[in-house]
């Protein structure tokens, strides 16, 4: 046996295991998201992914003051922080992601239309509660507006709805570009046996002015141009007049609108709520089945907020 070419052979097989082995370090390191955020096990870190930022709406609204108090509870959200905009803005955002099938981490909530028009989305787990459970929206009226205006007081007091018939308007908005009151006012036609039963008992009236206050939600305004154009078949005169949450709990208080649909409960508007709750007439839920949290697009693979990474 030539001992010489043997220990050659075995020189040249030692070099070729040893690239092949570099090769499948190289190819495991490099695996994951092209914008190198998988870690050493080939996930994704989807908080470098989303550079440590939630991508949110307006400022003040109860969504974007929660999500500021979930940054502070959740320990692995330390060094995040939320981009305050508007509602539109969000929305931009996440269709470029989704068309892109990009990491983004939102403040979602229902009724919305984002639903509808992106359906593949889950709410993320909050093992803490901060955003709560199901909420309601609420009706709420000023001191003395049952006794001034007693048929338009039960009227909205007999006003419900559910999620789905929210959303159905403002996706059909988003869909056609149309006015959402002309598409509420179309809905109230449509519905003639749904809305027999909030003016269930109202008396017919000439002209009586009632003024509404709400956000300049898509949801809101659904909910406000359905029940502005049921009440006006009665012969109200209903002016809506959309303003920040604050404003619209201080205006009840004050006696300067008379009703809303616009209250979040138990969570969401709950700081304004304990406020002004002793000037103002809680009537109830108007729709049930609400929700809030963080939002993000199903091909992430990720459950809870736990799960997203700290910014160290």
């Amino acid at each position: 046996m030539d001992f010489k070419k043997l220990k050659h052979a075995g020189l040249i097989l030692g070099i070729l295991i040893t690239l092949l082995l570099a090769a499948c370090g190289d190819s495991e390191e490099g695996a994951g998201t092209d914008d190198g955020t998988a870690d050493s096990n080939g996930d994704v870190d989807y908080g470098e992914a989303v550079d440590y930022t939630i991508t949110g709406i307006e400022p003040g609204a109860g969504i974007s003051v929660t999500t500021e108090a979930a940054i502070e509870e959740y320990d692995n959200l330390q060094g995040w922080n939320v981009a305050l905009s508007s509602t539109g803005a969000m929305m931009t955002e996440l269709d470029n992601a989704i068309r892109n099938e990009e990491p983004i981490v939102i403040t979602g909530w229902n009724p919305h239309w984002m639903f509808a028009a992106h359906p593949d989305m889950k709410y993320l787990e909050d093992p803490l509660e901060v955003y709560g459970g199901e909420e309601s929206i609420h009706s709420m009226s000023r001191l003395g507006f049952e006794e001034d205006q007693p048929e338009a007081y039960k009227m909205i007091d007999q006003f419900e709805w559910n999620v789905e018939d929210m959303e159905e308007i403002m996706y059909k908005a988003e869909e056609t570009g149309e006015d959402i009151d002309q598409i509420a006012a179309q809905w109230v036609e449509d519905n003639a046996d749904r809305v027999s039963a909030w003016s269930e008992g109202v008396e017919d009236v000439d002209g009586v002015e009632v003024s509404l206050v709400s956000t300049p939600w898509d949801s809101e305004r659904a909910s406000s141009g359905v029940l502005k154009a049921a009440m006006e078949q009665k012969g109200f005169e209903v002016e809506v007049t959309e303003v920040d949450v604050a404003i619209v709990f201080e205006s009840l208080a004050t006696g300067d609108a008379d009703a809303t649909l616009a209250a979040w409960l138990p969570l969401t508007h709950s700081e304004f709520h304990e406020s002004y709750k002793d000037d103002i007439v809680d009537m109830g839920a108007n729709l049930v089945g609400a929700k809030i949290g963080l939002v993000v697009p199903k091909y992430m693979d990720v459950d809870s907020i736990e799960d997203l990474s700290p910014n160290n």
